[in-house]
């Protein structure tokens, strides 16, 4: 299958996903936070290009490697991940697989411990954007960084 520039073909609609992107950049969510659930998201989705970008993200933003190579372990990476953390990463899992979860109401409660509604709602809507970014990378064969010499 050959590569496509979905920027080129539509960018009124990748304009209307920056729209939704910047939102969140301005929810109050820390950015952090909201990189390291876009990076899970994208390795549940194998999103290759998404994993390399949000993973060259989180380290410009200083996090370190150690805890980097550990969120698709998060549960077992004991104090590397603080509260919000854990919790946006199990309910980022949660609504991803939503198919497979159909969202109980025990994760929805435990996410709705850690984050008031306007949060919930924001890391929602971002969880929601970064599946349809990797679908769009994933489907037009979008090239990592780390893979163009």
């Amino acid at each position: 299958m050959q590569r496509m520039d979905y920027n080129a073909a539509t960018p009124a609609g990748v304009k209307a996903l920056g729209g939704v992107y910047s939102h969140i950049l301005q929810s109050g969510l820390p950015k952090v936070l909201v990189d390291l659930v876009y990076l899970r998201v994208s390795q549940i989705n194998g999103c290759a290009y998404c994993i390399d970008m949000h993973s060259r993200d989180l380290l410009n933003e200083g996090v370190a490697v150690e805890k980097l190579v550990l969120v698709p372990a998060w549960r077992e990476g004991g104090t590397l991940f603080d509260a919000a953390e854990r919790a946006a990463l199990a309910w980022a899992e949660t609504v991803t697989r939503v198919a497979e979860t159909g969202v109980p109401d025990a994760d929805y409660e435990a996410a709705a411990a850690v984050f008031g509604k306007k949060q919930l709602a924001d890391l929602t809507i971002a969880i929601g954007l970064m599946n349809a970014y990797n679908r769009m990378a994933i489907s037009f064969r979008a090239t990592p960084a780390a893979a163009i010499r």
